[in-house]
């Protein structure tokens, strides 16, 4: 049993002022695993006081001393690399290599973030000014159970690297895995005050972080639920905010498309992390006229998923994050039989043999309508949605048909083609042939109600900076 009783404030482990306690259960299992004494509004104002002392000298810090704080950041979270991964698959349970995978981009975000600075301008000419790009101040990191420490890692990347400090809210079902990049934060040996992390829930730790009058900008990943009371409060003390939320991504199959390609790569696109991933393309849009032939290929590649032991290095599928999660997504699970789509493959319940853990069948469902819940709202599991269309204008009509606009996916052996496509979908990021980003710099977020602003390499950048215009009264540049 791991105890966590402990928060880092100005540069020192600390113990909450909070009193209520989280249990962290391994999903895998069901058995409580350690327990997380949690922060309170009163601990989010001495990190918040922390953050805004360290602030003034912290932004007037040049580029070279950012690089080599991030350069640190990276070298001490990758020789924690085995510690993250264990704690991330006692905790969360995710499959091995895609821990691992996360794990490893988690240190190189700061990499990323350091190359970012090697080219971006801080000060611009507009005409008879100068544009100073500006460090915002006090940014406020709330991060998701799904990828807590790999997105924690790279929205601190963007902070530092603007020259903002930083008080942070980890997700309270992450404890574990955060209590270990703390101490990777620790190592580096940052200035005091600059990174700051509470933990606690989003009732009480984030909404304290939310509203608070002394942070310029909340960076949250999360669900849009969450994000609209996150943006309500922002709206107090006119915060500026970045919010990457929710989706429900669609999954384009032209009928050019090269199958033994395409539903491979359609599989791995919807069962991600279990499922449990904002930009899953969990609607799979076939031409009616290939129809059989995606039913025959996706029922024999589903059947080949291996749902199971998180550390088995053949498994795809783990568990679910908690009984919550699984309780959601068995309820749109009987939602979609109710709603008249057909099962395919899967259904309710545990897979056989699999009764001790949070885990749930890899789910298809056929003969769904665009109108239905399954097909409108995210699930957050591994629930993959086939629906078909008759006409390209009606494919790009249903992938465009819902609330979000997170990412989309393409799949055509006419390249053109398949760019055109993607050029009239509404979503942040569209891949074409693929199932991962080729450029991790690329701005990430959402259209719709998928979220606001930008994140990763220039573009995230900007969104931590405010410009500021200089000009004297003689019209000369300073």
């Amino acid at each position: 049993m791991i105890s966590v009783d402990r928060i880092y404030i100005n540069g020192a482990f600390v113990r909450p002022h909070g009193t209520a306690e989280h249990a962290q259960i391994n999903p895998a299992t069901k058995v409580v695993i350690g327990r997380t004494l949690l922060g309170d509004a009163e601990d989010v104002d001495r990190a918040v006081a922390a953050a805004r002392a360290a602030f003034p000298a912290f932004s007037r810090t040049d580029v070279a001393e950012r690089q080599a704080l991030l350069r640190r950041l990276h070298d001490a979270v990758q020789a924690r690399e085995a510690d993250l991964v264990r704690a991330t698959m006692d905790e969360y349970g995710s499959p091995l290599k895609d821990t691992i995978a996360r794990t490893r981009f988690a240190a190189r975000a700061f990499l990323l973030a350091r190359d970012t600075l090697e080219t971006f301008a801080f000060e611009r000419r507009i005409g008879r000014a100068v544009v100073r790009m500006e460090p915002l101040g006090v940014v406020g990191i709330i991060t998701p159970w799904n990828a807590n420490y790999t997105l924690l890692c790279s929205k601190l990347a963007t902070a530092i690297a603007a020259g903002c400090t930083a008080v942070v809210k980890p997700s309270e079902l992450s404890a574990l895995q955060t209590n270990v990049l703390l101490e990777c934060i620790h190592a580096a040996g940052l200035p005091a005050g600059v990174v700051n992390v509470v933990n606690g829930t989003g009732e009480v730790v984030g909404e304290a972080i939310s509203g608070h009058p002394e942070i310029a900008l909340i960076s949250f990943t999360g669900s849009t639920r969450v994000g609209k009371r996150i943006l309500q409060q922002a709206s107090q003390t006119i915060k500026r905010v970045t919010l990457e939320l929710g989706g429900k991504s669609a999954n384009i199959i032209l009928d050019d498309a090269d199958l033994d390609r395409a539903i491979p790569l359609a599989v791995r696109i919807a069962f991600a992390n279990s499922g449990q991933a904002c930009v899953a393309g969990t609607r799979l849009l076939v031409p009616r006229s290939r129809l059989g032939e995606v039913r025959e290929r996706l029922a024999r590649e589903v059947a080949a998923v291996k749902v199971g032991d998180p550390w088995d290095e053949a498994t795809t599928i783990g568990p679910l994050v908690s009984q919550t999660q699984y309780d959601r997504v068995q309820r749109y699970i009987h939602l979609g039989i109710d709603e008249g789509a057909k099962l395919l493959m899967g259904g309710p319940g545990h897979p056989p043999g699999l009764e001790h853990g949070h885990f749930v069948k890899p789910t298809v469902f056929e003969n769904v309508s665009p109108d239905m819940t399954i097909a409108q709202e995210e699930i957050f599991g591994p629930v993959l949605c086939l629906m078909h269309y008759d006409t390209e204008e009606q494919a790009i009509d249903i992938a465009n048909g819902t609330i979000y606009g997170l990412a989309a996916y393409v799949s055509g052996t006419d390249l053109p083609r398949a760019r055109r496509v993607a050029a009239r979908l509404v979503a942040g990021r569209v891949l074409i042939n693929r199932a991962e980003s080729s450029e991790p710099t690329a701005p990430f977020g959402g259209f719709k109600q998928s979220g606001l602003g930008r994140e990763y390499g220039p573009f995230g950048l900007e969104g931590h900076l405010e410009p500021k215009a200089v000009m004297d009264d003689e019209g000369e540049l300073p």
